[in-house]
């Protein structure tokens, strides 16, 4: 694996990983689900949250995504893996 490289030269801007935030977020689908299944007695009218309701994508780690060019200096050492 030592000569493992990124195919593309795409990095994330902001924080390292949103894997915090993705648990928090299933956390929340999952409770409010539960409570829905709960306090529900007919199925036929339920309605369930999906993930973009419960949490923002913008209250996220991340801040997007930055192509980075050859010329760039940066370039050499984001390329590796």
């Amino acid at each position: 694996m030592s000569h493992s490289r990124r195919k593309t030269p795409i990095i994330g801007i902001g924080g390292k990983s949103e894997k915090f935030d993705k648990i928090i977020m299933h956390r929340k689908l999952r409770r409010i689900t539960k409570n829905l299944l709960k306090n529900i007695e007919e199925l036929d009218n339920i309605i369930f949250p999906i993930k973009n309701e419960v949490m923002d994508k913008w209250d996220m780690a991340k801040d997007g995504k930055y192509y980075i060019s050859k010329k760039d200096k940066w370039y050499e050492k984001v390329i590796r893996k």
